[in-house]
């Protein structure tokens, strides 16, 4: 068991068994023993293996196995094979991580994924998943305004979402899965809100649609249509943009941006799947102004804030206010050193610049720079002595 759990977060850190193996101070050849559970690693040794590759060592002494199964990616035919190990590995320790939450826990954490029951059996056109998003929306009481938080709302309805720090070289945008026939959808940590929203959208095209598509329709281009549909309801575009239009304005489509989420190169489709602007009028817009921010996966500042996650930080701070788990297994869970914990605890969590995070992104799990884990360390120990007499009185 030890030597499954080792691989997988080698896999999830992008190390090769020579470049562990060097960071840990040991051979290669015993790595490849611990993996192929031929040896067994001293504790001293598991202590290096896991400051090698910043996890915790209770890491390795999980008894959760969860397995992705139907996986769907966006652009997948871009992302190298080690790339993908990487996302995979990371998704899938932070599915154990909230398996590890839910045997404490009282209740389910979400209600089943549920869709309508008159959705179409058989989709033969493109223009037939305009009606089948604003079906979803309405079984959903979504109504037609913007979602605000897409996250959010997706894990009010039974998916799980996950945010990866791995953007396989700006390969990877997301994924969607299930596990034990629950689903599950990934988005990139480093896009854009704007883009990281389309992905959420297009992932849950994927839940959506499966096995209703003719096999004469592309899945990506129908989820695709499903995305932008789901976020900017075909009704709504029309009142914001008319019938017939033969130009949209930049400044026009940046508001548009802002206010439902959704990025100006999508507002452009919408306009043209929608029959609002012409073939012409669609390639003379992107001639003038869109194609260059699609080259760059950038368009101008502003930008959407980025989608988060709080779910399940939520209810581990739940569990933890309630007694239900000790500070070092609410630490565990979420995946972060003690001493880091308790700076969070204290409200004194580290701020963790956009050069860090790449940088925690190229070299595996948690990994912080020597200034922030000194101020954590030298905030912790304040603030626990102090939430500990809170908690007493």
């Amino acid at each position: 068991m030890i030597g499954e759990r080792i691989q997988q977060a080698r896999k999830a850190s992008g190390l090769s068994l020579r470049a562990l193996a060097e960071k840990a101070g040991i051979s290669a050849m015993a790595i490849s023993k611990y993996e192929n559970n031929q040896s067994i690693p001293s504790s001293g040794v598991i202590l290096n293996i896991a400051k090698a590759l910043g996890v915790r060592t209770e890491y390795f002494f999980r008894h959760v196995s969860v397995e992705l199964e139907n996986v769907n990616h966006r652009e997948h035919e871009k992302l190298p094979q080690k790339e993908e190990l990487k996302v995979r590995a990371d998704v899938t320790e932070q599915l154990e991580r909230w398996m590890m939450l839910e045997k404490f826990q009282p209740a389910p954490w979400s209600k089943p994924f549920e869709l309508p029951a008159d959705l179409h059996e058989q989709i033969s056109d493109y223009d037939e998943i305009e009606d089948i998003a604003t079906r979803v929306r309405k079984y959903w009481n979504l109504g037609l305004n913007p979602v605000p938080d897409l996250i959010d709302m997706l894990e009010t309805k039974g998916i799980k979402v996950f945010i990866t720090k791995y953007d396989g070289h700006k390969n990877f945008n997301g994924l969607s899965a299930t596990v034990n026939d629950a689903p599950v959808i990934v988005v990139g940590k480093h896009w854009t809100g704007d883009r990281q929203r389309f992905t959420l959208a297009h992932e849950l095209g994927h839940l959506v649609l499966r096995g209703r598509l003719s096999s004469l329709l592309d899945e990506e281009n129908a989820c695709h249509r499903f995305a932008g549909a789901f976020i900017a309801p075909k009704d709504m575009v029309k009142a914001a943009l008319g019938e017939r239009r033969t130009w949209l304005e930049p400044q026009e489509l940046m508001l548009l941006k802002h206010e439902w989420g959704l990025s100006m190169q999508a507002w452009s489709y919408r306009a043209h799947n929608l029959g609002i602007t012409s073939k012409e009028a669609h390639k003379e817009i992107w001639r003038s102004y869109l194609q260059k921010w699609k080259k760059e996966q950038r368009e101008p500042d502003p930008q959407v804030p980025q989608e988060k996650t709080r779910l399940f930080a939520q209810l581990v701070y739940r569990a933890l206010a309630e007694d239900m788990i000790s500070e070092s297994k609410a630490a565990e869970l979420m995946g972060m050193p003690l001493f880091e914990f308790h700076a969070c605890r204290m409200l004194k969590c580290p701020v963790e610049t956009e050069q860090e995070s790449k940088s925690a992104a190229a070299k595996g799990f948690n990994t912080k720079s020597a200034v922030s884990q000194h101020k954590v360390k030298r905030n912790a120990r304040t603030g626990k002595s102090e939430l500990t007499k809170k908690k007493r009185a």
